[in-house]
């Protein structure tokens, strides 16, 4: 099974956000497609290892947030059929209630970042149940339902026969963009919920699969370890953003308080101020402070 993992360079960073590449024996796979943003520079990159647009029969998203499924509808137009949630199909069809709530947070720095998004026939949108596979070739795409991050979250595991599987898990399995730096769970509204992160978590701990595929970014092999540190931190920062909530703490107040404290965490993990851009690239500060307390309102 040959994996190509594909750096989209979003906002000229490496390793913010990357999509995979997957050779079946029925053509080409492609787990997440990015923003159309970044179209133009993952066309010029397949170009590179001799593929093109058409190639790609088959799409698998694992949520529909625009830094993972911006651009599926651009390979939906060459021919490919895309595999979502089933909470998120119906967006993918008729994405203009999300274009229009994401215009209303980035404003005009919507085309810059995320790009057009244009509807996706009904017909060629798939949404698996939890648990099924499909065959693709030679390999099997397995569509484990994984919420925390977004009700519409799936990680899909893939297999080839005497191959050993492996996961790509989305944002349900946190952002570590530098190798050495920490794992960080993104947060942002409006689907943020801890329990169910958790139990997601232990989804992952529980799949006979060694290495984990993040979208920001790339393979991790000690999964334990890496599950442990995402899970430790989910809940920090959850317990961080509570007290500011009861106290009805300005969110223009708690948003510099709330960059600060992660912005700490990296230093103390020797992370640079390079690669702290890529962290926030990836995860937004200001997101997170309106996921987390969106959750706490929710959970009143």
């Amino acid at each position: 099974m040959r994996i190509h993992v594909i750096d989209l360079d979003f906002l000229q960073l490496q390793e913010a956000i990357g999509v995979f590449v997957v050779e079946t024996r029925d053509g080409l796979a492609l787990v997440e497609t990015g923003p159309y943003a970044t179209f133009p520079h993952l066309r010029a990159e397949l170009v590179k290892h001799g593929f093109s647009i058409e190639d790609f029969r088959h799409v698998f998203l694992t949520h529909i947030h625009f830094d993972h499924a911006g651009a599926a509808w651009a390979f939906a137009r060459a021919g490919a059929r895309v595999y979502v949630h089933p909470v998120g199909l119906p967006h993918l069809a008729s994405p203009e209630k999300l274009y229009n709530s994401a215009r209303m947070i980035y404003g005009e720095s919507m085309d810059r970042l995320w790009g057009a998004m244009e509807p996706i026939p009904e017909q060629q949108l798939y949404a698996p149940q939890h648990g099924e596979s499909i065959l693709v070739g030679d390999l099997n795409f397995t569509a484990w339902y994984t919420p925390g991050h977004a009700t519409h979250h799936i990680a899909w595991q893939t297999a080839a026969p005497g191959a050993e599987p492996v996961v790509f898990t989305g944002d349900v399995a946190g952002v570590k963009p530098v190798g050495a730096g920490i794992v960080a769970p993104p947060c942002p509204p409006p689907d943020i919920h801890i329990g169910d992160w958790q139990e997601s978590i232990r989804l992952l701990r529980a799949l006979p699969v060694d290495t984990l595929y993040l979208t920001h970014f790339g393979a991790v092999t000690n999964k334990e370890a890496h599950l442990a540190e995402l899970e430790q931190n989910l809940l920090e920062w959850a317990a961080w953003m509570e007290p500011h909530f009861r106290q009805q703490t300005p969110v223009e107040v708690i948003t510099p308080l709330f960059q600060n404290f992660v912005r700490e965490k990296l230093e103390l993990a020797g992370i640079s101020e390079a690669d702290q851009a890529r962290y926030e690239a990836a995860n937004p500060a200001f997101m997170s402070v309106a996921g987390l307390l969106r959750y706490w309102k929710k959970r009143q």
